[in-house]
């Protein structure tokens, strides 16, 4: 164990300064988009936004859409941004790829030469997405609840933030079953950046797939299979989707993925 506590500790120095960082940025941007729900909400600006969506965007993303113009859909933006989430599913993908890295610069040579199990780096991996995803959307969460009661009424911020638990959870499953396939492909690849593009194009491709399924009908089947269609942020701020049913679906992807890694590198030879 104090070999693992190594690894982890090592690991963890390497990218800290970096996760602080994003961190305190993503806790200033959920801050600065409560002062500027607040100060639509005090120009009575919403109902006007909704008015000029273009009839495509309405047809593409339905009457859900509607909730973004909304002083709740707009304080908690952050969460399902499209740019956050891109970024935070890339750094998910980047951190599980490191173990790629090590193999491809031969560091898990020297750390095998000791007694150290190879389950153990896969667990290494794992602790740091879960501490990852943990630190930033808890900083996430702790900047909306900070703008929200320093800046509006107590009522109010209490009736915005009671969603942001669930949203919060649902994208930090969302982010590990991502952090799962990529941990599972650099499991069995030899170069760090074949193993991170192989995963980034999946992530893309499913994003697509269930962005167009919106519009297009006939490819709904297959955006069931997309982990994107299980987190349906704009439902779940209106209360009309349940966080249970998705959380539990990407949970199996993330756990799947996991043991699968395990299985992949205890027998890859290195």
């Amino acid at each position: 164990m104090k070999a693992w506590f190594a690894l982890l500790a090592h690991s963890a120095r390497r990218s800290r300064m970096f996760l602080l960082v994003t961190a305190a940025l993503l806790a200033a941007f959920q801050i600065l988009l409560a002062f500027a729900a607040k100060e639509l909400l005090e120009l009575n600006t919403f109902s006007g936004l909704a008015a000029l969506v273009p009839d495509f965007m309405r047809q593409v993303f339905g009457t859900s859409l509607l909730t973004l113009m909304s002083f709740r859909g707009m304080a908690c933006l952050g969460f399902f941004h499209i740019a956050i989430v891109a970024f935070l599913v890339g750094l998910i993908i980047s951190m599980a790829t490191e173990l790629a890295g090590e193999v491809e610069t031969r560091f898990l040579d020297v750390v095998l030469a000791h007694p150290l199990a190879r389950h153990w780096i896969i667990t290494r991996t794992i602790a740091l997405l879960v501490g990852c995803v943990v630190l930033l959307l808890g900083a996430m969460m702790l900047g909306t609840w900070a703008g929200l009661h320093w800046l509006v009424a107590s009522d109010l911020a209490r009736e915005s933030f009671a969603v942001v638990p669930q949203l919060a959870l649902n994208l930090g499953i969302l982010l590990l079953s991502w952090g799962g396939l990529a941990l599972m492909l650099a499991a069995i690849a030899r170069r760090r950046n074949i193993a991170a593009a192989t995963a980034s194009l999946l992530a893309m491709a499913s994003y697509m797939i269930d962005l167009i399924s919106q519009a297009w009908k006939p490819l709904k089947p297959v955006a069931r299979y997309s982990l994107f269609h299980y987190y349906n942020s704009l439902n779940l701020i209106t209360g009309s989707r349940q966080v249970t049913h998705d959380v539990l679906i990407l949970a199996c992807v993330a756990a799947i993925a996991f043991a699968l890694s395990y299985l992949f590198f205890q027998y890859r030879d290195l």
